[in-house]
Order: C-alpha cells, then sequence, then structure tokens
C-alpha cells in the first residue's frame, strides 16, 4: 500500500522533517563556528586541516552553514541552500574525512555524507508544502492555503 497516495501530506510532512533536523545541525555548527571558536580559529582549524584557502573556506562554511540552515529550517531558496551546503560537505568530505574510514568515532565521513545527501535531496525535491517555498509556489498557482 502506497501511503502517499492514501495520505498526501506525508510526504510534505516527511520534506519539513528533513528539513527541520538537517536545518538545526548545520545552524549549530555555523554558529559554533562563529561565536563559540570565532573566526581566527576556524581559520586555523581549517589551515591545520590543510584545507585550500583556509579563510575563504572558513568564512563559506561558517555563513553556508549558518544562513543555509536557517534557509533549511524555514523553507526558502532551497535549491540554492541546499546545492551551497552540498558543496560545503563535499568539500569536507574531499579535504577532511575520506581517509578517516565511515566512522565519524574515527574522524569519518559517516555525518558529513548523510548531511551532504540530505542537503542535495532538498535541493532537487524542494522543502514541500510547509514552508516558504511552497507557500509562495501555492499563491503563484492561485491556492489560497497551503493543501496536501
Amino acid at each position: 500500500m502506497n501511503l502517499n497516495r492514501r495520505y498526501p501530506y506525508l510526504s510534505h510532512l516527511g520534506l519539513l522533517l528533513l528539513r527541520l533536523a538537517l536545518g538545526v545541525i548545520f545552524v549549530a555548527h555555523g554558529w559554533q563556528k562563529l561565536s563559540t571558536m570565532g573566526h581566527s580559529a576556524t581559520v586555523a582549524m581549517f589551515e591545520q586541516m590543510n584545507a585550500p584557502l583556509p579563510t575563504v573556506s572558513a568564512v563559506y562554511a561558517t555563513w553556508v552553514e549558518l544562513l543555509g540552515g536557517l534557509a533549511l529550517i524555514v523553507g526558502l531558496g532551497l535549491p540554492i541552500a541546499g546545492l551551497l551546503l552540498f558543496l560545503d560537505m563535499a568539500g569536507a568530505f574531499l579535504f577532511v574525512h575520506v581517509g578517516h574510514g565511515v566512522f565519524v568515532t574515527d574522524g569519518g565521513f559517516e555525518l558529513v555524507l548523510a548531511l551532504g545527501a540530505g542537503s542535495l535531496a532538498l535541493a532537487l525535491l524542494g522543502g514541500g508544502r510547509y514552508g516558504v517555498d511552497g507557500l509562495l509556489s501555492a499563491r503563484r498557482s492561485g491556492r489560497t492555503e497551503v493543501t496536501a
């Protein structure tokens, strides 16, 4: 039995839950880089990890994670936000985690893989009707309310 046929709002609810979960994680990591660690410490961390252009990379990661995470939470600009977050995680995967195996406890890539895949999925699928993009789409199409 296909639950989405019987309950069409479930896919939109699933996308909302995915957006909220990923968004909170990204905001937390961006906020950590911005306020807890600070710019200088974040740049130093990127230098220590041999990230290319550590100052640029640190600024990109901080602001994409913070603002992109907020965009996921409210469901705004998801094709762009999702792609930028995916690229952020692709960089973390390639330059930091790939050589350490899967498990995050060993410095591995499991978290960045999950965050990157989820971000790319949202970029490709959109965030569903329960977000700003969904509300704007409903208005453009002449619907007055967000329904399943």
